[in-house]
């Protein structure tokens, strides 16, 4: 089943079911599929894996947030709670991360790939990385390992 028409599924149980928090992400994740099959540029149609980018960048940008939110006090704890909830229901649409070895491995290919020597070369290590393991890991964390394996 497709991941738009699984959404509309899940928001239709979470209405019967009274779920308002889940109700709530199925709604903004549908929004924000919505905006992106209307955003300026946007042709095609929207498959799986434009889904997924879609789950994955709102789910970054909850990840952000919930370092502003940390620190504010008692209203804070309460959306940061509720943040941490978005982002466990988006991890369930988002392929599982590579663990620290494997990422590491990928790392090293990459680097190869891209004939970098330096931590300067980072950036195109990234983008070696991306275009084979995209959605697998964060680029900042790629970026930090690519650097540190470059200055041995």
């Amino acid at each position: 089943m497709p991941l738009e028409q699984l959404l509309n599924d899940m928001l239709k149980e979470a209405m019967r079911a009274k779920d308002a928090k889940t109700a709530g992400v199925v709604r903004m994740l549908k929004t924000k599929v919505m905006e992106k099959r209307t955003s300026k540029g946007f042709t095609g149609e929207v498959t799986d894996a434009v889904v997924e980018d879609v789950i994955a960048a709102y789910k970054k940008q909850l990840q952000k947030a919930i370092g502003e939110f940390a620190g504010s006090g008692d209203k804070g704890k309460e959306q940061v709670e509720e943040m941490e909830f978005e982002i466990s229901f988006c991890d369930k649409f988002l392929p599982k991360g590579m663990d620290a070895a494997a990422l590491e491995v990928a790392v090293k290919e990459a680097i190869t790939t891209a004939g970098a020597t330096e931590p300067a070369q980072a950036g195109k290590v990234v983008g070696a990385f991306m275009k084979l393991h995209k959605g697998k890991a964060d680029a900042a964390d790629v970026k930090k390992l690519a650097e540190k394996l470059l200055t041995k």
